[in-house]
């Protein structure tokens, strides 16, 4: 064959590829152009808007809110699309959601999101449930090494080579009325957002990996994700690590009375009182409004409303016994050197897995997890659903010696037989 006749063939190919891959962008952009966009201000509007989503396979959803003055976030504005049809739905013009609330919480209708538990928290506010079943997008591109807590924005550009405005990200959602930029810029979130599904599903099923996610998605579902005790606020307060003793049954007592004034008055906690204040508090344990005046941060105001239910709470909780007093388990234990070593040994045997699974360390798990398995524990997340099939046995197999890291021909691999 001559050099020429070499050529052709190859040319062709590369022609039929190029074809190929302006008819995908071509049929992309024509979705785009062609999908019915709607903006529902009235129930009679959301009632027509239903009866064309009712039988949907999959709904991709989005929320817009603000919370920067209340304790629960202020519903503002919800995102829906089905692939065909896309609309932006105003809970603040619209009374009468029970049209679009039968359609979210049918059990038949996969509901997506991207990182959805501040949306799944509205809907639990409002309505007492979850809706289910569910599809995050933010836990699908973790599991499938395209990076960890990824945005939304960066993840339609990694996966569907797309840009999305951002202008918009600071909008005060609850002012009317919405210009055009602004639908615009919340209709994208699930425009893109049912394609991200469509495309992120395909990859888990091509890698057998689609029932994996199901644990991190009944986690989004629970109500107790949404509905925590108040007594166990404590746990999220900075600057607990510094307290200790009947100072943590302290700092329970006002952190959950802080949570219940915030609750009842829906106001912002920091509102009520800031943390490093309620930390102070449990620190120095004040006996008298005096005394309290000398803790930095507390406002005079709330000493003279709150200041003797604020000394009481701290009587009664450093008159707990001993065994009522919570413990942080969550403080790091301080390991032996023995026991770094094995950290540091697990920490490597986590990036060989993570490299075999295409996967990075950190979506499994991070080094202070591997210190409390290192430490005996078990109840962590790396112990559950997936993570536990691709890192966690391997990791307790190794600790308990049946498992070898081993070095051969430049290469690391685990080893039941350590050799």
């Amino acid at each position: 064959m001559s050099e020429t006749g070499s050529i052709i063939p190859f040319a062709r190919k590369q022609t039929n590829r190029w074809r190929c891959f302006v008819m995908l962008v071509a049929t992309f952009c024509q979705q785009k152009l062609t999908m019915q966009e709607n903006h529902i201000q009235t129930e009679a509007q959301l009632l027509e808007f239903c009866n064309l989503i009712r039988n949907s396979e999959w709904l991709a959803l989005d929320t817009e809110f603000v919370r920067e003055k209340t304790y629960y976030p202020q519903f503002c504005l919800l995102q829906i699309s089905n692939g065909a049809l896309a609309a932006t739905i105003d809970p603040i013009q619209i009374e009468d959601l029970s049209s679009l609330l039968e359609i979210l919480y049918d059990t038949n209708i996969v509901k997506v999101f991207h990182s959805g538990r501040q949306d799944l928290e509205i809907f639990y506010n409002l309505w007492g449930k979850v809706p289910t079943p569910l599809f995050d997008t933010q836990l699908a591109a973790s599991l499938l090494g395209l990076g960890d807590q990824v945005g939304y924005g960066n993840l339609v550009e990694l996966v569907l080579s797309h840009t999305l405005e951002k202008g918009h990200s600071r909008t005060d959602w609850s002012r009317r009325p919405l210009d055009d930029a602004q639908l615009r810029y919340a209709l994208d979130d699930v425009i893109y957002l049912g394609d991200l599904y469509v495309e992120l599903k395909r990859r888990l099923q091509e890698q057998r990996r689609e029932h994996w996610l199901q644990d991190d998605f009944d986690q989004l579902a629970n109500p107790l994700t949404y509905d925590p005790d108040p007594k166990d606020a404590w746990k999220r307060i900075k600057g607990r690590q510094r307290l200790k003793g009947v100072q943590l049954a302290v700092l329970q007592s006002l952190t959950a009375w802080r949570e219940q004034v915030a609750q009842q008055s829906n106001r912002p906690k920091r509102w009520i009182l800031k943390d490093e204040v309620l930390a102070d508090l449990a620190k120095h344990q004040p006996n008298t409004t005096e005394q309290m005046e000398k803790i930095r941060g507390l406002e005079p105001g709330t000493i003279r409303k709150q200041g003797d239910a604020l000394l009481k709470l701290i009587a009664e909780a450093k008159g707990l016994p001993k065994g009522l007093w919570p413990v942080d388990k969550k403080r790091a234990a301080k390991l032996t050197t023995q026991q770094e070593a094995m950290t540091d040994l697990l920490f490597c045997a986590l990036r060989l897995l993570a490299e075999q699974n295409q996967i990075t360390p950190a979506a499994i798990t991070s080094r202070k997890e591997l210190e409390a398995l290192v430490s005996g524990e078990r109840d962590l997340e790396l112990m559950h659903g997936w993570r536990r099939v691709i890192a966690g046995n391997a990791l307790v197999q190794i600790l308990d010696g049946t498992l070898w890291p081993v070095y051969e021909q430049g290469q690391i691999r685990l080893d039941p037989h350590g050799s």
